[in-house]
């Protein structure tokens, strides 16, 4: 697909809103983007976030939570909400006959959620049951257990969905204030593509949006302590048939410039049955179920890391063979055809991520929030055309030069070993 046209405007309330024209069906998606998020909380309301946007779904001050789901899904549209660390998100889908009703429902849903106490009780306990799941699941320990090594107390050290403590001690009052403070018109960022010109764009976000005033009271800021980490030897011990080794590095953010040439180092590691991790790791030496690497776009300190689950007996084979594919990209350029090889994984890859409505008003609505402008659809693709391997290597050295690491063995009984250094 050619990058179709795209529309900024904004409300005199500060409500942003992108058109992406793409006519060729008759689908509309949307993505109502909120500055907030798990970033957003302390950590004695860690899960506040996720509980919110669970709870925003099943009623309004007009509608119960049956009548909002009838009327979505009697046309068949889509409508739902999710927290994540740097945002919170509804997303819509429907055809555009439906829309305007859609678009009004969705609005209802952002700016007059009743946070029934039933709903509340429901919905916590749905996720207490997702967190408990979570500390069955080795990968998610030993990824919690990295997170906490790298970020000490900030913020994304914590999982959205928080803590079996923090959860049950969030009332409605907690609720209530976070959304007075957080859903606010100046921190909204609408993104909609397909059949829907920036006119029709425009007068809808201006009936639906237009009379919502800007609180009285200033916008949150959110002030973060740089992170100042040691590595560590982490080994949490449990109830598993395989171990989960997994190596951390601390990251530069999303407008670092070193952040391109990371994901360009994370394509080449990972993506897919080709890429160096799977054939060395697993092809080649038999050694993993699974392996990859991951590096998130992070508004701050981010990280980057490889994993691999492995039989027990493979553990620290597991952590030398990682190790040891990730000093490499610090000690040797990448020859011509790997880099070139890489560079068309991740931009074909980027490309097919653009495919359908609901990927436009994603990708575009995402760019606007972290502060990069649409224009960075077009920057990325060329910034990692032009990398050369002498980038890569003086990026690896520069943030994967001492990992931390977060190991889940099946070995022992619920001890945890911790080594700094």
């Amino acid at each position: 697909m050619i990058n179709p046209p795209i529309h900024r405007s904004q409300l005199a309330n500060g409500i942003t809103i992108l058109t992406i024209a793409n006519p060729s069906a008759d689908i509309v998606s949307g993505r109502f983007f909120i500055q907030a998020g798990s970033r957003w909380e302390t950590a004695a309301q860690a899960g506040l976030a996720q509980l919110l946007t669970s709870v925003m779904m099943k009623g309004t001050d007009r509608l119960s939570a049956a009548e909002i789901a009838d009327r979505v899904e009697s046309v068949g549209a889509g409508l739902g909400a999710e927290t994540t660390t740097d945002y919170i998100k509804l997303s819509l889908k429907t055809v555009k006959l439906d829309l305007v009703d859609i678009f009004k429902l969705a609005g209802e849903i952002l700016r007059t959620p009743n946070f029934l106490d039933t709903q509340i009780e429901l919905e916590r306990k749905l996720i207490l049951q997702a967190i408990r799941s979570q500390t069955e699941q080795p990968f998610n320990n030993a990824y919690r257990q990295l997170r906490t090594a790298l970020y000490g107390t900030h913020p994304y050290s914590r999982s959205s969905l928080g803590t079996t403590s923090t959860m049950a001690q969030i009332t409605r009052q907690d609720l209530v204030d976070y959304h007075q403070t957080h859903i606010r018109p100046d921190r909204l960022i609408i993104s909609l593509a397909g059949r829907i010109t920036p006119a029709e764009a425009i007068d809808l976000a201006t009936k639906v949006f237009g009379d919502w005033e800007i609180p009285n009271i200033a916008a949150p800021t959110l002030v973060t302590e740089p992170v100042t980490t040691q590595p560590q030897y982490q080994v949490e011990h449990q109830a598993t048939q395989q171990a989960i080794v997994m190596l951390g590095y601390l990251a530069p953010p999303v407008h670092d410039p070193d952040c391109i040439a990371l994901k360009l180092i994370d394509s080449y590691l990972s993506n897919g049955m080709s890429s160096r991790l799977f054939v060395e790791m697993r092809e080649k030496r038999g050694l993993a179920y699974d392996v990859s690497a991951f590096y998130p776009t992070r508004l701050d300190t981010s990280h980057f890391a490889v994993y691999m689950g492995t039989a027990a007996s493979n553990t620290q084979i597991a952590v030398s063979g990682l190790r040891a594919e990730v000093d490499r990209l610090c000690l040797e350029p990448l020859s011509a055809a790997e880099i070139q090889t890489a560079k068309d994984k991740l931009l074909g890859q980027y490309a097919l991520g653009k495919q359908t409505n609901g990927q436009l008003a994603q990708t575009y609505g995402w760019y606007e929030l972290l502060g990069l402008g649409v224009d960075f659809d077009t920057q990325f693709s060329q910034a990692i055309q032009q990398l050369t391997s002498v980038q890569l290597q003086a990026t690896a050295d520069k943030y994967l030069s001492e990992p931390y690491i977060s190991i889940v063995s099946p070995q022992e009984n619920g001890a945890v070993e911790v080594v700094t250094g």
